[in-house]
Order: C-alpha cells, then sequence, then structure tokens
C-alpha cells in the first residue's frame, strides 16, 4: 500500500502560441505548486486470475463538486495503465486508487494531472520501479504537459508545449486565495475559441518569463484569459472583484480557469476574501505557494 500527495498549481506565467502541425500549441508556462492538495491511497492486491486490473473511486471533499466519470476514464486510470505497459508489467492484480479530491476539478489547479502524476509515482512504488526512471518519465509526458511538472513540483519554467523543462525558480512563500465560480471550462474548448481569435504577450514580458530565477520575478500574464471568458462570461466578473479586494498584491485566471488566484500581503486579507467569495456563491480557499511535489508519505 502506499499513500501519495498531489498538489494543485496556478500558472503565473502563461503564452500560449500558434498551433503546430501535430496539433498541439506552443506554450511557455511558469507553474508554482501550492499546498492545497489531493490525497491518494493506492494498494495492490493479489488475485486468482484475470490479469491487471485498475480500480478508481473518487471523494469530494470540502464542498467542491463530485467528479462523475467512469473509473477506465479517469486519467489516473490511464497513468497507471500506460506505465504497466511501458514497465511490460504482467500478472494477476488488483490496483485499487482512492482519491480524496480536494483540488476542483476544471478549474485549471491542475488536479487530474497532479493525481496522475501521484499515481505513476504511487504505481511504481508498487511494482519495485524507480519513480525516476525513463519510463515513468515517458508517461508523464504523454499524458500531458502538466502531468510533467508535477513530477518536479516547486516552481518550473516549462517550454515546448508545456512539457519541457527549461529551468527551476526560487518558490514564493506567500498566502494564495483561490476562487472558482459554479461550473467549469473545457480545456479544449478554450484552446478552440484562442484560436478563433488569438491573444498576443509583449516580448518583453515573456523575455522576463524566460529569464527569471525567482517566482517573484515572474510577470502575471495569461493570454488564455479573454477565450475562458468568452466560453464562461461570469468569469470576467469574477476577475474583476478580485482584483479590486484590499489586501491582493496581484490576481490572474490559472490555466484555462475558470479559477483565478489572488496573492495576498496577510494571511487575514487571505480569510476575509475566502469569507466575501463564499458570500457571493463561489467555491474558495485560502492556501500557499509551495515547494511541493507529488511523492508518497508514510501511511
Amino acid at each position: 500500500m502506499v499513500k501519495l500527495i498531489a498538489p494543485a498549481k496556478v500558472n503565473l506565467y502563461l503564452n500560449i502560441g500558434g498551433r503546430r502541425a501535430d496539433g498541439y500549441h506552443e506554450a511557455t508556462t511558469v507553474m508554482h505548486a501550492l499546498a492545497l492538495h489531493d490525497v491518494l491511497h493506492m494498494d495492490r492486491v493479489k488475485q486468482d486470475e484475470g490479469g491487471l486490473r485498475i480500480e478508481v473511486s473518487c471523494y469530494a471533499r470540502e464542498g467542491i463538486e463530485p467528479l462523475v466519470v467512469a473509473s477506465e476514464d479517469n486519467i489516473v486510470y490511464k497513468a497507471v495503465d500506460l506505465l504497466a505497459r511501458k514497465i511490460a508489467h504482467v500478472g494477476d492484480e488488483l490496483i485499487s486508487v482512492r482519491i480524496e479530491k480536494h483540488i476542483p476539478h476544471e478549474a485549471g489547479l491542475g488536479g487530474g494531472s497532479s493525481d496522475a502524476a501521484a499515481s505513476l509515482i504511487g504505481a511504481a512504488k508498487l511494482w519495485g520501479v524507480d519513480p525516476e526512471s525513463p519510463e515513468v518519465l515517458e508517461a508523464a509526458s504523454e499524458l500531458g504537459a502538466d502531468v510533467a511538472f508535477f513530477l518536479h513540483g516547486g516552481c518550473t519554467c516549462l517550454t515546448g508545449t508545456g512539457e519541457v523543462f527549461h529551468h527551476a525558480l526560487e518558490p514564493m512563500r506567500k498566502t494564495v486565495v483561490l476562487v472558482k465560480p459554479e461550473g467549469g471550462v473545457s480545456t479544449s474548448a478554450a484552446y478552440a475559441a484562442f484560436d478563433e481569435s488569438p491573444v498576443t504577450i509583449d516580448p518583453e514580458a515573456h523575455v522576463r518569463a524566460l529569464e527569471a530565477s525567482r517566482a517573484e520575478e515572474v510577470p502575471l500574464c495569461n493570454n488564455l484569459t479573454a477565450a475562458s471568458e468568452s466560453l464562461m462570461p461570469e468569469l470576467a466578473e469574477m476577475l474583476g472583484w478580485i482584483a479590486a479586494q484590499d489586501g491582493v498584491e496581484n490576481s490572474l485566471m490559472s490555466g484555462s480557469g475558470s479559477s483565478a488566484f489572488a496573492i495576498c500581503a496577510t494571511f487575514d486579507d487571505a480569510c476575509r476574501i475566502v469569507a466575501a467569495a463564499r458570500n457571493r456563491g463561489w467555491w474558495a480557499r485560502a492556501t500557499a505557494f509551495s515547494s511541493a511535489k507529488v511523492s508518497a508519505i508514510p501511511r
């Protein structure tokens, strides 16, 4: 058995470029892990027959919307199955994964990707494979750009389609408020809307993001914001509200949304903003920037 933490993330910087011939978009991003995290419990149980079976169950916590998806459609299932094929693992056994969800889905906080990265580490440990082996890294990259980030954690600049490690940055140690309205934004829909009306980021800001050595030096930019707002107009209202709150030093939509984050001057400011956001019917949570990555913890 193994127990793992799967941290959330925000994008301090996200610059989406044009669509490539392979269908993916060029992307430069600086991601920062948060103290907010899901918890995964993974068990390996020998069976008499049937080959490898994988079961994934998910339990929503702290008022987030339940994730209703078939086990085989969950990215965690796909991650375990992919690693098994990469290392040619066979055997009559059940890999059971129970996810305690604290990170809302379709929020731009990387919850599913982090869970997938954690399940790769967990499966590797259950099967006696080095968690830093090429097979684990390859599986993470194939599953998605965000998945690869969570193996590094902390604050990291990524290029390519968002999966190529560029450099690590010194993390921040500040309080963060996360706010999310009801509903979510499909990443694929956000990219399609972006393609119809692309937004560019100032080249000087791009250079600053690539050269930053500390998280505080990164210019907060996200050129997917307009596309996501076109799909979910209440995002614009929420982003404007957050930016206007006392004690907010800076704020930005994370990923393709639908959540935003605000860097706060004090923890008291964060708590006050969380209470006000919840009074408006939004999910809100105070947390902090973190140097965490997906990792196993003692049971």
